[in-house]
């Protein structure tokens, strides 16, 4: 059974092309740099927001129309299955990422939920089998059941910490089945609403010692994916712990996990951080822990967590300019966490948020591509930063001078600031953004 009948295999096009169902700009085939296109930007599909989510916000009832609702229990999650292998290879992407209770649901006890995900898993084993697409990440959905209302590893009762292990288990064991790439924790219940009734360090604490076990486990069963971190400031809690990239590598360097874990940094969750998308991309990579990337973006005008698909070039493309600068994502990917929106209602509406994210991306790339190849940003910072190549300027870098040697200095200097030309730098980008097709 076809769940998308009326649609082929979305194909490159090219620019002048108004096929809705046809890339413009994503080749995959094409070579940037050393890498072809696909390898630089490994698009992922996100099954929850696009195989489970029902259209549903807090003000109205779900809205989505989808050929295989008619389901339920696990012939829901069969059929999902099949629409999603179906849906990942016509869009063309390499690779998917899921929740546990995304792909199969939660029964009346674990052990009933472990069972449902041992249905589950050899068919989504056959189907990457069969299609070739991999698994970017896999984790364990621990925020939705009312059990975590205080959280999972920095919950205030033992066995809920306890519950929480065992699905952190369980889905590392199914990483290591369906052979992942990474393995994502998002604490969306690490944190706290009051600190009136909160212990901070011991929660986290608590925490840490959750990740060293986890990475005790994954070395007991070889999984040897990459551990990866995503933070987000807030939603659902008022704090969650790692509020953004800076916390997250705070947290990890106090409890000797740098080494082990890396960041995925989603766009959406930086501008919740009061940050933009490149200042977080920028962080991770000149600390060495840049992951992987939960592709979208946030409106603006409102305050939340919106996921959309992206569509602005101008922030694709200095994410790709950070991504190009770090040498790729390594076992990390571009995962497509955004959902169509509640009135985009239609099955055909899930292709064409995946092509324009795919496109916007692809787009970025280029452009990034071409900035770099012209050291455009790079002869700008290093005119900036000349005086450090003076000889103050490089006792300065080298750690080699003290106060009294730079007072001396500076009895003598006589301090010119130059222009940081801001406005002639924005739209020198403008232009790329003009001329890169």
């Amino acid at each position: 059974m076809s769940y998308f009948p009326d649609i082929s295999n979305v194909q490159f096009e090219g620019g002048q092309s108004s096929n809705p169902f046809a890339f413009k700009y994503y080749n995959p085939e094409q070579t940037i740099g050393n890498q072809k296109m696909k390898d630089w930007l490994r698009f992922s599909v996100a099954y929850w927001h696009t195989f489970t989510l029902d259209g549903a916000d807090p003000f109205g009832a779900p809205t989505m129309q989808r050929p295989w609702d008619h389901y339920t229990g696990m012939d829901l999650a069969k059929a999902r299955a099949d629409a999603a292998f179906e849906f990942i290879d016509k869009i063309g992407a390499e690779y998917f990422c899921f929740h546990d209770v995304d792909v199969a649901p939660e029964g009346n006890s674990l052990k009933e939920s472990q069972q449902n995900l041992d249905a589950i898993v050899p068919i989504l084993k056959e189907h990457m089998k069969s299609s070739g697409t991999k698994l970017l990440w896999n984790t364990a959905n621990m925020f939705v059941h009312p059990r975590f209302m205080h959280g999972a590893a920095t919950s205030n009762d033992p066995d809920v910490y306890a519950y929480s292990a065992a699905k952190v288990k369980k889905q590392l064991e199914i990483a290591k089945e369906l052979g992942a790439e990474n393995y994502v924790f998002w604490g969306g219940r690490e944190g706290y609403e009051s600190l009136l009734n909160t212990d901070m360090g011991f929660e986290l604490d608590n925490l840490a010692n959750f990740y060293h076990m986890a990475l005790d486990y994954a070395k007991e069963i070889g999984f040897n994916g990459q551990f990866l971190i995503e933070p987000k400031p807030k939603e659902p809690t008022k704090h969650q712990y790692d509020y953004d990239t800076a916390s997250a590598y705070a947290f990890l360097q106090k409890y000797g996990l740098q080494n082990d874990f890396k960041i995925n940094i989603e766009a959406n969750h930086a501008t919740l951080a009061g940050h933009s998308f490149e200042h977080e991309l920028h962080y991770a990579r000149v600390n060495g822990i840049l992951g992987s990337v939960d592709a979208n973006q946030g409106d603006l005008l409102l305050g939340w967590d919106t996921d959309e698909f992206p569509t602005d070039i101008y922030a694709a493309t200095l994410a790709m300019y950070e991504i190009l600068k770090n040498g790729g994502l390594g076992s990390g990917g571009l995962n497509f966490d955004a959902k169509v929106r509640r009135t985009s209602f239609e099955p055909n509406d899930l292709f064409h948020g995946h092509v324009v994210g795919m496109d916007t991306f692809a787009l970025g790339l280029k452009i990034a591509h071409k900035m770099l190849e012209d050291n455009a940003l790079e002869n700008i910072i290093s005119e900036r930063y000349q005086g450090f190549q003076t000889d103050i300027g490089q006792k300065i870098v080298q750690g080699t001078t003290s106060f009294h040697e730079l007072e001396k200095h500076a009895h003598q200097a006589k301090i010119k600031n130059v222009s940081g030309h801001n406005e002639m730098i924005r739209g020198m980008i403008n232009q790329y953004i003009r001329e890169t097709d």
